[in-house]
């Protein structure tokens, strides 16, 4: 991956990211408030699930 590659990726990531709030604000605030209720472990649960589905899709598309 050279680092225009990169770029393009985290480029792409805040397209991705800024949808829902352009979308449909107050459900993007109710699930912030939602995030917000959660202990901790679930978060990193969840984050860890990220990161792992992140590169599991990488594998299979290198």
């Amino acid at each position: 991956m050279d680092g225009d590659t990169f770029w393009q990726a985290l480029a792409l990531m805040l397209v991705i990211e800024g949808l829902l709030p352009l979308i449909s604000p107050s459900g993007w605030r109710g699930m912030f408030e939602q995030i917000l209720r959660l202990g901790n472990g679930q978060i990193r649960f969840f984050g860890l699930c990220s990161i792992g589905a992140g590169l599991i899709l990488l594998a299979v598309m290198a």
